[in-house]
């Protein structure tokens, strides 16, 4: 395939580390440019959340292959094999794939899917509309701002996983495949993570669909994970993002994984921009939802409307704003 052949050309760096790792960044801006034009011409949002999913999705699945694809194109005649994601949950020698590469994809497929499909029904259901976009889809450069931020999001949230998968296969054949501490307390942190995100959203989506039932007059949601957090999808979200990192970054910080990224005889400096490179996920996540986007949008619009309200205020006093207190 001609085409694939000149992608593959046009995107080698000097280590292999960088030429799988380029890519999968550059398509998370690619997806979002293409996701732009027609909602830009539409002045409509109602796929922004959507195709940010599909990012995430498409990311990980190059990620993934992409070294594969790169070893196939420089074989003169035998090509090897694509990996198998079976045989590397099974630890299958010359899999192609690690175990951990496969299952921190998953886990941002299974997030990404969750997340999307949530956020799309709710703008369904908006008749297709997002107050955070009141202001900007009109203007086309800040609409186009608005996915040129998504594609970053993508990104450095997706940096551990991204910077897994783009290991040389030979760096896993020197790694135990003994499941480790940090791969116990990051997918531990995961799953923690991503249940209370989930059973968050739930509660407030029954919450929504019990006032509009008329089955309570309720403002504001201060019921189940709300009274304990007055952002506890939030908090969740931040929670399993630490959980990928910390897994990512038990492997990253290895001898055969610094070699693999072009790292070694680096030393402590070394692993120090291993575990950077991962600590920017969850910290982005963080700062995003805590100072940017979430908090500061959510709390600047309920002080306006019920900030003169003594249940409010006490709701506020009483509950944290973003780690839960039980």
């Amino acid at each position: 395939m001609p085409v694939l052949s000149t992608l593959l050309h046009a995107t080698t760096f000097k280590t292999a580390f960088l030429s799988n790792l380029v890519p999968a960044i550059g398509l998370a801006y690619t997806l979002q440019t293409a996701a732009a034009i027609p909602s830009i011409l539409a002045q409509s949002e109602r796929f922004y959340d959507l195709s940010g999913s599909l990012t995430y999705l498409s990311c990980a699945a190059l990620s993934l292959y992409l070294p594969a694809l790169r070893a196939r194109y420089v074989a003169a005649a035998v090509k090897p094999a694509l990996p198998s994601v079976l045989g590397a949950l099974r630890g299958v020698q010359g899999a192609g794939l690690n175990w951990r590469q496969v299952v921190l994809s998953a886990a941002v497929g299974v997030w990404a899917t969750r997340l999307g499909t949530y956020l799309f029904s709710r703008i369904t259901a908006d008749n297709g509309t997002d107050s955070r976009f009141d202001t900007i889809r009109t203007s086309p450069p800040k609409f186009l701002g608005a996915f040129f931020a998504q594609a970053t999001w993508v990104s450095l949230c997706m940096l551990p996983v991204l910077a897994l998968n783009s290991l040389p296969a030979a760096t896993f054949a020197a790694l135990p495949a003994a499941v480790g501490i940090t791969d116990v307390i990051g997918i531990l942190l995961y799953v923690g993570g991503l249940s209370f995100e989930v059973a968050a959203d739930r509660q407030k989506s029954r919450w929504v669909q019990e006032k509009k039932e008329k089955k309570h007059e309720e403002e504001f949601l201060t019921r189940g994970l709300w009274s304990k957090s007055r952002h506890p999808n939030y908090f969740g979200e931040a929670t399993l993002w630490t959980g990928i990192a910390t897994t990512a970054a038990g492997v990253l910080v290895t001898n055969p994984a610094q070699v693999g990224m072009g790292l070694a005889g680096w030393g402590a400096l070394g692993r120090l921009a291993a575990v950077g490179m991962c600590a920017v996920s969850p910290g982005f996540v963080s700062f995003l939802l805590l100072k940017v986007s979430g908090v500061p949008m959510s709390e600047g619009k309920y002080d306006k409307r019920y900030g003169d309200r003594k249940d409010y205020q006490k709701w506020k006093e009483d509950t944290p704003v973003f780690v839960p207190k039980f």
